[in-house]
């Protein structure tokens, strides 16, 4: 190998490296959202969200206001298609969001843990009934044991477990219209789109908050209201060091990393916040993981067989 191909393949290895260390701060930082929604205590859900989306935005103005950089605007205007996808995920995204921060409120945190767990199930299924595609022999499999994991956990609470459901639907329903929203548009300028969507019904909430009573924004004690504005930086940070992660490392790995925040919130759940899982749910929670373990190995399989056909194509072509 030639010094100049050395270089190059170093300069790759460290390019992984650091886009291991993004993906892995992104899901951390994902994994520990429920203890900062749990110190918004006494706001409620709604409250929450409403403020989540109002400084998100804000940070997002900020941000671009930073980099002078709003090229993408102009092409996403002339684009009624995107536009109206990125409306449409962006109402998506508020009603996971909404799920999301009343789960932790309501000290659901385990649960809200399993709808990310079946989350990628969730996808394998979107393949199927929105894209037609046909699936292997073990993501059928993966697919059947979640199927009895959810069964045997709606067993033991006496009804469906509908946040993990509403969550792992509505977030699989937010990756699919980006998906079909492609590329071009950065992780930072989606998120701004969607936020100006919401704008509006925030604004509306905030004047209600006020008027009404309800806020606790202003009543409460100072970091209070320092925490609330901190849901607009910590909303899109992870967001960022995400997209900095999937262009630098493989589908494969990212999907590896994406089990990190659900392992994260349930231990948080169990251990911090002293959620009780009867013994009944922790085998449908086993079960869960043991089709992750699965789709897993199917998925680098598959990645595998790729990498093996391109290979052989390159040296073919040699």
């Amino acid at each position: 190998m030639s010094t100049s191909e050395h270089g190059t393949a170093d300069g790759a290895s460290r390019e992984q490296e650091r886009g291991v260390l993004y993906g892995a701060a992104a899901y951390g930082l994902w994994g520990i959202f429920p203890l900062y929604f749990h110190i918004l205590s006494p706001a409620d859900a709604i409250e929450i969200l409403i403020h989540r989306i109002f400084w998100t935005f804000l940070f997002c103005i900020i941000a671009w206001l930073w980099m002078r950089d709003l090229a993408w605007v102009r092409p996403l205007l002339r684009s009624p298609r995107r536009l109206a996808l990125l409306s449409l995920a962006a109402v998506v995204i508020a009603a996971n969001w909404g799920l999301y921060i009343y789960a932790v409120t309501s000290e659901n945190v385990v649960e809200s843990s399993l709808g990310y767990f079946i989350n990628p199930l969730m996808l394998v299924l979107s393949g199927v009934f929105l894209l037609g595609e046909k699936l292997r022999r073990l993501q059928w499999i993966a697919v059947g044991l979640g199927a009895l994991a959810v069964a045997i956990i709606t067993f033991d609470y006496g009804r469906p477990p509908w946040l993990a459901l509403g969550l792992a639907v509505t977030f699989t329903i937010y990756g699919f219209v980006k998906n079909r929203v492609g590329g071009g548009i950065p992780a930072l300028a989606s998120m701004t789109t969607e936020t100006v969507v919401l704008l509006p019904f925030s604004i509306a909430g905030l004047i209600w908050l006020e008027v009404s009573g309800r806020g606790t924004f202003t009543v409460d004690a100072p970091w209070h209201g320092l925490a609330m504005v901190g849901t607009g930086i910590v909303t899109p940070i992870p967001l960022i060091l995400f997209a900095a992660a999937a262009s630098r490392i493989p589908l494969t790995t990212v999907g590896l990393l994406q089990f990190l925040a659900p392992i994260l919130q349930l231990i948080i759940g169990v251990v911090v916040l002293g959620e009780s899982v009867p013994g009944v749910r922790w085998i449908g929670f086993g079960i869960v993981w043991i089709a992750l373990v699965i789709l897993t190995v199917d998925t680098m399989q598959v990645a595998r067989r790729k990498r093996a056909t391109r290979e052989a194509s390159l040296r073919a072509a040699a």
